[in-house]
């Protein structure tokens, strides 16, 4: 039989292990979002500065589908995301500030899914764009980047959660100091 604070700790434990895991889950999508954009689109082409042009030209009309942005609003969000889904991908699998990084990644995740939702009500025939070319918009899209999102929204939880937890130990760590009654 275990005692409250060994299973205090053992449910501690695990919620860092589910963090963590959830932590580089998500790093792992968004890292691999960002190769998607990025990589070379045709076979047999080889990373170059052109290349990632070309790719980025092509994820430019799939963000142009969504018919939601200016063309320079498209331009910038085609040749932007990736590169900033690839710095959100590493900043998430680095843990560093987390409660930050998990937000943001929360807040991207929920615009995205919004955009989708929206596209899909209208009847919109498109690609989501998520993981490159080819990626129709419809019901396992939504299904997935809904999924994503909750994923997210549960690190980021998660993240506030363990932060808390860290606090409240450290405080409770610290010896008091009771001021001296004068009597």
């Amino acid at each position: 039989m275990t005692t409250p604070e060994e299973s205090k700790g053992q449910r501690r434990r695990a919620g860092r292990f589910l963090l963590v895991l959830g932590r580089i889950l998500l790093a792992a999508v968004f890292l691999f979002s960002a190769y998607m954009k990025l990589k070379p689109q045709f076979p047999g082409a080889q990373w170059s500065i052109a290349s990632v042009r070309t790719s980025l030209a092509m994820f430019s009309l799939e963000v142009d589908a969504y018919q939601i942005l200016p063309p320079w609003g498209v331009t910038f969000v085609a040749n932007t995301l990736p590169l900033f889904e690839l710095g959100l991908g590493l900043w998430l699998l680095s843990g560093l500030a987390l409660r930050y990084s998990s937000v943001l990644a929360s807040l991207l995740l929920g615009g995205f899914f919004s955009v989708m939702v929206r596209s899909y009500i209208r009847g919109l025939d498109i690609n989501c764009g998520c993981f490159g070319p080819g990626d129709r918009l419809g019901p396992r899209t939504l299904v997935r980047d809904g999924t994503l999102l909750a994923l997210s929204l549960a690190v980021t939880i998660g993240a506030f959660i363990a932060n808390r937890e860290r606090a409240d130990s450290s405080v409770g760590s610290a010896p008091a100091i009771l001021p001296h009654s004068a009597e």
